[in-house]
């Protein structure tokens, strides 16, 4: 055979070897990790649906200590959790010990203690379910009903790094003030028949206070993370500058993503992945305010990127930010298993999973009907970004093999 048959032949037979592995990381069974990561999507399906009033009925530990036995470098829970429904049914019940004003932060916030000595961080709702929050994409209030449906789109993803979170009705008179510091009672008055209040924060205002039905507030709880495993801030290297006139590096420097590959702890381990993947949770829920992060201390790089704050999400169904992505689309790579499961979610798969899943908690629905169509449609532009990319780049370089399953202490 001639030399220029022969690379004829080599041609064709690399391009069929490209398309072959885009077919099997794009929804087939055919390869191994298509084949793991379908396994673990069909797992995932079947733990969806979670019972109300679950109980503990195995064991004499407390929901707090299964809760925190979770718990690893890698995961907040792990991929099979039977008694999640239980523990959070505790979260949504257990009777309130103490409270008090947030921790910190900018946003209205408390911070409580359930029966047991558990902390949570109860944030209270603040707008109706159909409101769309105009202006730039990270304005308005904390959503209390964001933090329920990113939770629960954080197990969809299989990505397992977001705090547990649930819904939760409390009689502000019956369990709340009797247990209130005098600091958080302070912040109280009425609105006419409203209980209110404003607690203490950078943006808290007496005049823009969260108010009850009556005596009945609505609001999330985030379980606190055990304090066996402290959290170390960074700042986000895609984050906005929040100054009117003024871009970040990345808005305006498209090879910006080299750079940050050149800086710990981009430069190693599997951080960078976790900001790409923290993208595309970002960009489901139109949560364009992470300007940083947590992950856990002293894990030389090797700690998830922890999914804390996703409060300011599900604001406007029909604004779908594309400056989210910029990770993803700088970057140009995504992990295989990540890319597999948003492939499993085509199709309306993701939306429907969410109304399964969002179906149990207390607050439901969870989520307006435009929310949840906005996810099917985002996903499709996630797909079609990250197929540019292959085209672009490969598969082999877009598509990484990162699998990490560091063990619990």
């Amino acid at each position: 055979m001639k030399l220029k048959q022969r690379m004829v032949v080599l041609c064709a037979v690399l391009l069929l070897l490209g398309l072959a592995k885009i077919f099997l990381l794009d929804g087939g069974e055919g390869s191994a990790a298509s084949r793991r990561d379908l396994r673990a999507f069909r797992k995932m399906e079947a733990g969806l649906s979670l019972s109300r009033g679950a109980r503990l009925t195995h064991t004499l530990q407390s929901p707090w200590e299964i809760a925190s036995q979770w718990v690893g470098p890698r995961e907040v829970y792990p991929e099979e959790t039977p008694e999640l429904a239980a523990v959070l049914s505790s979260l949504s019940t257990a009777r309130i010990e103490r409270a008090d004003v947030g921790y910190k932060g900018t946003q209205l916030k408390a911070l409580l203690v359930l029966d047991g000595g558990q902390k949570v961080v109860f944030k209270p709702k603040r707008y109706s379910r159909d409101y769309v929050v105009e202006g730039e994409p990270y304005a308005g209030y904390d959503r209390h009903n964001a933090e329920v449906a990113a939770f629960h789109l954080d197990r969809i993803l299989g990505f397992r790094r977001a705090p547990l979170v649930v819904g939760r009705y409390v009689n502000v008179r019956t369990e709340i003030k009797p247990v209130a510091t005098d600091q958080l009672l302070s912040t109280f008055l009425m609105q006419g028949n409203n209980t209110c209040f404003y607690g203490k924060c950078y943006y808290c205002r007496e005049s823009e206070p969260a108010c009850a039905e009556g005596e009945i507030m609505e609001g999330s709880l985030t379980l606190w993370l055990p304090d066996v495993w402290p959290l170390q801030k960074h700042r986000h290297p895609w984050g906005r500058t929040y100054r009117e006139g003024k871009l970040a590096r990345w808005e305006y420097d498209e090879s910006y993503c080299e750079a940050v590959k050149k800086m710990p702890p981009y430069d190693a381990g599997p951080r960078l992945l976790d900001v790409i993947d923290t993208a595309i949770f970002d960009y489901l829920i139109g949560n364009a305010d992470r300007h940083h992060y947590e992950s856990f201390q002293d894990d030389g790089g090797a700690s998830m990127l922890i999914l804390l704050d996703n409060a300011k999400s599900f604001g406007n169904a029909a604004l779908d930010e594309r400056s989210i992505l910029a990770p993803l689309y700088q970057c140009c790579m995504v992990r295989v298993s990540t890319w597999n499961r948003l492939n499993l979610l085509r199709g309306g798969a993701l939306s429907s999973a969410m109304r399964q899943a969002l179906a149990f908690d207390p607050i439901h629905p969870v989520l307006a009907e435009p929310q949840l169509a906005a996810l099917d449609r985002r996903l499709s532009g996630i797909i079609a970004t990250v197929k540019q990319c292959m085209e672009a780049q490969g598969p082999d370089n877009a598509l990484i093999e990162d699998r990490i399953n560091l063990p619990h202490p």
